[in-house]
């Protein structure tokens, strides 16, 4: 637990994120692979040009997955959330610094889904549902499964009114 009741979200996030983050480059690099390909028989490029494309996309390609492996170590130092009295409080972001409060009176219903790499992994993410019309959900990624389970139960009403 971090000062103030925050709680960090799960550390097997991070090779989630990086997990998602390759398959996203390997998926942007072959679309680039073939775009260029196909441009440069287009226009007949020489060998020389070709070889010069082949290495520049090469070069970003592994510059993009380098950095979509190091940027969920950076995104998860700076993600945490607390549930209090209140409501649920959310705190993330590297470079803009974002804070997202729920209060417990704006909360309609919520959510808890996975995806398959999150399966995998025995996590989990919590989706809020709020009253109004922007922003009307938020999601918190990266909670271990009983975790998102016991913040959706703290989340519902317990008085057995409904703000609907």
């Amino acid at each position: 637990m971090l000062p103030d009741g925050f709680h960090r979200l799960d550390p097997r996030f991070v090779h989630v994120q990086q997990i998602t983050g390759l398959i996203t480059a390997g998926i942007l690099s072959a679309i680039a692979l073939l775009a260029f390909g196909s441009l440069g028989l287009a226009v007949g490029a020489s060998w020389m040009m070709a070889g010069l494309g082949a290495g520049a996309w090469l070069a970003g390609s592994g510059l993009l997955a380098w950095w979509l492996w190091v940027w969920p170590r950076r995104a998860y130092a700076h993600a945490s959330y607390r549930l209090d009295t209140e409501g649920l409080e959310i705190r993330r972001g590297v470079i803009w610094r974002r804070v997202i409060n729920v209060p417990h009176t704006r909360v309609q219903h919520t959510d808890v889904s996975q995806g398959p790499i999150e399966r995998s992994h025995g996590l989990s993410t919590l989706i809020v549902h709020t009253a109004g019309t922007e922003h009307a959900q938020v999601a918190l990624a990266g909670l271990s499964r009983e975790d998102a389970l016991a913040l959706r139960d703290q989340l519902l009403p317990r008085d057995g009114r409904d703000a609907v």
